[in-house]
C-alpha cells in the first residue's frame, strides 16, 4: 500500500514556543512515535508545512538586509525543505527502521494562476503601517492588515498542478526508503524556455499533498492536524464532530470552514477521494491509531 502522509505545523512547533532546533526535534519525535501505525506500510511519503519556519527565516534576512542581500521567497522555501527535512530523516529513521530521505521538491503552478493577482498568503514578521508602505515601495510587496496586529507581507498561493521531481520519488518508494517531499508545499516553479524558474508565491501542503498523492496511485491520504477531526459549528455551543463525509456531504461544509485552516484540508481530501476513489483520513497525530481503527477522525469517500 502506498500511503501520503501530511504533517501540519503542530508536529514542530507547539504555542508558546520560540520554534528552537531543539524544540522543534522533541515535537518530531513525539509526532515520529505516533505515526507507528502506519510505518509498515509498503511506500510511505511524508509531507510537512513550513509556516513558521518561513516567517522566522524572513525575519533573519529582515533582520540582516543592511548586511547581506535578502532571497527570494521561493529559497527560502527552499531553505526551510531542508531544515525540516534534516530533522524528519533523524527523528523518523529511528523510529521506522528503515532510510528516510529528504527530496528537495519543486511544485509547477500556472503563472497565470489569478491568485497571482489577488495575493492573501500572509508570510513573515508584523510591521508598522509605515514600514509597510515603506516596503511595498521599495520592494513591491503587498501589505495588507492583518487582524488587529500590525501589517504584513501577503503573497500568492497558486493551485499546485505537477510534482516536478515525481519520479524521483518513485524510485526512492521502490527501493523501500521513506521519502520526505513537497515541504512547505513544494518550491512554487514555472517552465520557461525549458528551465525551472521560482516564483515567489506559497503553495498550500495539503493542496501539494493530494497532488502528489493522486500522481503516486497512492491508496491512501492522511492529513495530521491539531484538531481530532472535521466539525461542523466549530467554535459554537452546537458543534458537531464529523466522523464520515462523502463527497456532496464535504462539498456543503466547505463554506463554513476557514479558509486559512481546515478548509483546504478538507478541499484537498475531496480531491484526492474523488480522483482516485479511496478514502482520505483527517485526525490529529495523537489520535492516529484511534482514526485508523474508525474510532476518531473524519474519513472523507467518494
Amino acid at each position: 500500500m502506498t500511503t501520503v502522509i501530511a504533517l501540519g505545523g503542530n508536529a514542530l512547533m507547539r504555542p508558546g514556543e520560540r520554534g528552537t532546533a531543539a524544540e522543534q526535534r522533541a515535537n518530531l519525535r513525539t509526532t515520529c512515535e505516533a505515526l507507528r501505525p502506519l510505518l509498515d506500510d509498503d511506500e510511505l511519503v511524508v509531507t510537512h508545512g513550513n509556516g513558521p519556519q518561513v516567517g522566522n527565516e524572513l525575519v533573519r534576512q529582515e533582520r540582516a538586509a543592511d548586511e547581506v542581500p535578502p532571497l527570494p521567497l521561493y529559497l527560502a522555501v527552499a531553505q526551510t525543505q531542508a531544515e525540516i527535512g534534516a530533522l524528519l530523516e533523524s527523528e523518523l529513521a529511528a523510529v521506522a527502521g528503515r532510510p528516510v530521505v529528504c527530496l528537495l521538491t519543486h511544485v509547477r503552478v500556472d503563472e497565470d494562476d489569478p491568485a497571482f493577482n489577488a495575493p492573501t498568503k500572509p508570510v513573515g514578521p508584523f510591521y508598522s503601517e509605515e514600514q509597510g508602505e515603506r516596503l511595498e515601495a521599495e520592494r513591491g510587496w503587498v501589505v495588507t492588515h492583518d487582524a488587529g496586529r500590525g501589517w504584513r507581507r501577503v503573497v500568492p498561493s497558486p493551485q499546485p498542478l505537477e510534482i516536478v521531481e515525481l519520479e524521483a520519488v518513485r524510485t526512492l518508494l521502490a527501493s523501500g526508503t521513506i521519502a520526505v517531499a513537497c515541504g512547505g508545499g513544494g518550491i512554487p516553479v514555472s517552465s520557461r524556455n525549458g528551465r525551472l524558474s521560482g516564483l515567489d508565491a506559497v503553495i498550500d501542503k495539503d493542496r501539494a499533498s493530494a497532488v502528489l498523492a493522486v500522481a503516486l496511485g497512492a491508496e491512501r491520504l492522511v492529513i495530521l492536524t491539531d484538531v481530532e477531526a472535521v466539525y461542523r459549528g466549530w467554535g459554537t455551543p452546537a458543534q458537531e464532530k464529523l466522523r464520515e463525509l462523502d463527497a456532496a456531504s464535504a462539498e456543503a461544509l466547505l463554506p463554513e470552514l476557514a479558509a486559512g485552516s481546515m478548509r483546504p484540508k478538507l478541499e484537498a481530501s475531496l480531491a484526492f477521494a474523488q480522483a482516485t476513489g479511496h478514502g482520505a483520513l483527517i485526525a490529529s497525530a495523537a489520535s492516529l491509531a484511534e482514526a485508523l481503527a474508525g474510532r476518531a477522525g473524519t474519513r472523507i469517500k467518494r
